[in-house]
């Protein structure tokens, strides 16, 4: 069975028309045991890994609604290579897979920066698979601040320290290099880095990941909870129907417990 999405590679001349900013998300096949760890427990790994594709479904649709009259398209950019038949179903038509290189996590950072680049993106954003309600006006205001004429980085700050997007023009491997990645030094080094080669930061609205029991908890809260705040970032259907249909099967407790009583 081939895979549905059009595979972009650089080193055998694969280009994009001119003018396009990429939204790409970094993903991880999403295999059982393999993806989203850090939620078993609660989570089963096979319902880690089916969160997981709702949480990539969420986010393309977010990214779909930005590209929508913009300068801009969605691309998964996927480790394993070979793993391509995994996203069938899961990304929209519309979006392309670019493999991803390099071992450690900056260096698939920057491999994939200057791939991006070489496909003829004029700019790209770098986008974290663990944050699904990120608000599309998010993706939008990268998009739009990319395209003006100065050399700048855009950055989508988490309030774990990290950031759920960045967005550049040209490759800077400073703002990947001497980064203590997963933890909660990342955002304050890369800001660091951005201002000693002289470059512009601007900020995008603050949101936060998805990736342990609390903001498993958290994102319950907003969804379904009464004094939540649901209505600030995307809906994000595909996530919200999934925890959903988890609790009324079992009830709360084992995903989102009452505060009251945990």
């Amino acid at each position: 069975m081939k895979a549905i999405h059009r595979v972009l590679d650089p080193r055998k001349n694969d280009r994009v028309p001119a003018g396009l900013c990429a939204l790409a998300v970094m993903t991880k096949a999403p295999q059982a045991g393999r993806v989203k760890t850090r939620l078993t427990p609660p989570l089963s790994p096979e319902e880690a890994a089916a969160l997981n594709i709702c949480f990539l479904r969420d986010t393309a649709s977010a990214i779909l609604r930005t590209t929508n009259g913009k300068s801009a398209r969605g691309i998964a950019v996927y480790t394993p290579i070979g793993a391509e038949e995994a996203y069938a179903g899961i990304w929209p038509d519309e979006f392309a897979l670019v493999p991803q290189r390099g071992e450690a996590f900056g260096e698939r950072l920057s491999a994939a920066t200057e791939d991006l680049l070489q496909l003829g993106f004029d700019s790209l954003c770098l986008i974290d698979s663990d944050s699904p309600t990120v608000p599309e006006k998010a993706f939008a205001e990268a998009v739009d601040f990319l395209a003006r004429a100065e050399d700048s980085v855009v950055l989508g700050p988490s309030d774990d320290g990290g950031y759920y997007l960045i967005g550049l023009k040209k490759l800077h491997r400073r703002l990947f290099d001497t980064i203590d990645w997963s933890t909660e030094r990342v955002f304050e080094q890369t800001i660091e880095a951005a201002r000693e080669i002289n470059l512009p930061v601007h900020l995008l609205p603050t949101w936060y990941d998805v990736d342990d029991r609390s903001t498993l908890s958290r994102l319950c809260g907003e969804f379904f909870g009464s004094n939540g705040s649901a209505g600030s970032g995307f809906a994000a259907p595909a996530t919200r129907g999934f925890l959903s249909n988890l609790i009324e099967r079992e009830g709360r407790d084992r995903i989102w417990p009452n505060e009251s009583n945990p």
